[in-house]
């Protein structure tokens, strides 16, 4: 049980550093005048109406899917 405490432990840990990094990125990149186009993608659900907006990022969600899992399958891949 200690095991599985430190490893959710590192994974918390290791989203956090993730996550911060990120914001950190894109605001250095905003900064330099780079401007990243993923979140606008076809496919992704946007409803406006009066006082309300609502944003479903579905096609996006679904590259970082794709990416990740290619990403995933070549490291378990090169490892072995």
């Amino acid at each position: 049980m200690e095991r599985a405490a430190k490893y959710l432990l590192i994974i918390g840990a290791a989203c956090i550093l993730l996550s911060f990094l990120l914001f950190i990125g894109a605001h250095v990149l905003r900064f330099l005048g780079v401007q990243l186009k993923l979140g606008r993608l076809p496919g992704d659900i946007l409803i406006k109406r009066d006082n309300f907006v609502f944003y479903f990022p579905l096609m996006t969600g679904i590259v970082i899917s794709l990416l990740l899992s290619a990403v995933l399958l070549l490291l378990n891949y090169l490892r072995r």
